[in-house]
């Protein structure tokens, strides 16, 4: 008789979550940002489970070294809308990324994230720091290397 195989299912008490950190420098935000997203999710372990938040903690740092490809830093904008009359904002991304890379990389990982309580349950457990320094070295985060180029 042959044994029943059972699937595994991750669940709060069996959940190990490291903390890693990512260096922005000379990565594209798209591409940063998905890889950053399928850790936070935790699509890179073995016991990822789709309704547990089973990821893991990321640091990214140097977002002022993260780069767009193509004509994107002039063409690319930034809209918001402060929900009054005729209070919509547009900002170029050179303007963007120059005052602001951290929360440029933070929304493109949130865009990539689901928009559900698992979301932004994830999308807490990312920190972004525009130069090297940062205050979690009590952590011991992890160095992760991500793939930074596509392979043609």
């Amino acid at each position: 008789m042959v044994p029943q195989q059972k699937t595994f299912m991750a669940n709060a008490s069996n959940i190990v979550q490291d903390w890693h950190i990512v260096d922005a420098t000379d990565m594209p935000l798209g591409r940063l940002a998905s890889q950053v997203a399928n850790i936070l999710k935790g699509k890179h372990k073995p016991t990822y489970t789709p309704h547990v938040d089973c990821g893991d903690f990321v640091v990214v740092i140097n977002t002022d070294k993260v780069v767009l490809t193509g004509k994107k830093l002039d063409q690319k904008i930034k809209f918001s809308h402060s929900q009054y009359m005729g209070g919509a904002k547009y900002k170029l991304y050179r303007k963007y990324m120059a005052e602001s890379s951290d929360d440029a990389v933070y929304e493109a990982v949130q865009g990539m994230l689901p928009k559900t309580r698992l979301g932004r349950k994830q999308l807490k457990k990312l920190r972004c720091y525009k130069n090297d320094q940062h205050n979690h070295q009590a952590q011991q985060p992890k160095v992760l290397e991500l793939i930074k180029k596509n392979h043609h």
